[in-house]
């Protein structure tokens, strides 16, 4: 099988999910039943509590997270009932989200266990630097941000399932690698119209790497991706390290200067390591 375009190769994929030989990625129905019980306004704390935990595993990460120094308070939580009520329901819809991102990224063989670490690994970095850059950005939640961080590279897992039956791809790294860059975006667009949810985070996989958007006077949530995804690639190899930040609107719109380096802005370093150590 040979591919002569992306394009080629996203007709392939087209084709595939209409025959149902390829399954979108999917978010677990726990987290499912919390984020539309959220966004009905249908559930109280203690309803949210008890679909929680159902999923023991899940409750036990959630209670340790709700513990952790981006979120504690004077005493320590020792219950879902504790977490909700401490947290709230946005925000531990958000949080149940991103606990169970992790399980999407779990490799289908070793062939490609690689990138799939590689890629979850990027997600983690892109999500603390949004989450932090959100803290300092009053109209834009940290945890969707957080959230919108660890969605933005999607695609590139329906990509790599495909790819394992695909010798041209599977047998050449560097064949490979220019694909997902070329192609995760589209593919992160067909997952997104697939979930439920808020049209600001369905268009970050998409748009993220379009560095001429520009939604508005507002920063949102594809600006905050933007600039958290440039800054984890700088001194890398990466293609868009070519990228002129000066032509970004992304950066003048969350106030920074296209030279900023969010590791020296006060307070940002130590919230981005907090981040990141909750999915270690």
């Amino acid at each position: 099988m040979q591919f002569k375009s992306v394009q080629a190769f996203l007709d392939h994929v087209q084709k595939e999910l209409d025959a149902n030989r390829l399954i979108l990625p999917t978010l677990p129905d726990i987290a499912l039943k919390v984020r539309d019980a959220v966004t009905k306004g249908e559930a109280t704390a203690q309803q949210l509590a008890d679909m929680i935990v159902t999923d023991a595993a899940l409750s036990t990460r959630l209670i340790q997270v709700s513990n952790s120094p981006l979120y504690r308070g004077a005493n320590e939580i020792k219950s879902i009932q504790m977490a909700v009520t401490r947290l709230g329901l946005k925000t531990i819809s958000s949080l149940i989200t991103s606990l169970v991102m992790q399980q999407m990224f779990n490799p289908t063989s070793k062939v490609l266990e690689h990138y799939f670490r590689q890629s979850w690994e990027q997600s983690i970095n892109v999500s603390a630097i949004s989450r932090a850059l959100a803290t300092c950005t009053r109209h834009l939640n940290p945890d969707e941000a957080m959230l919108a961080g660890l969605i933005h590279q999607i695609g590139k897992l329906p990509i790599l399932m495909l790819v394992e039956d695909i010798p041209e791809f599977r047998d050449s790294p560097s064949r490979l690698e220019k694909l997902l860059e070329k192609a995760h975006p589209a593919v992160g667009k067909i997952i997104m119209d697939t979930w439920t949810f808020p049209d600001e985070l369905k268009s970050v996989p998409y748009q993220y790497v379009n560095f001429n958007y520009d939604s508005g006077e507002k920063a949102d949530y594809v600006d905050l991706v933007q600039v958290a995804f440039l800054q984890s690639i700088a001194g890398t190899d990466h293609p868009a390290t070519r990228v002129d930040w000066s032509t970004v609107p992304a950066f003048a719109k969350l106030g920074l200067s296209s030279d900023a380096e969010i590791l020296e802005i006060e307070g940002l370093s130590e919230e981005i390591e907090i981040a990141q150590s909750m999915f270690s």
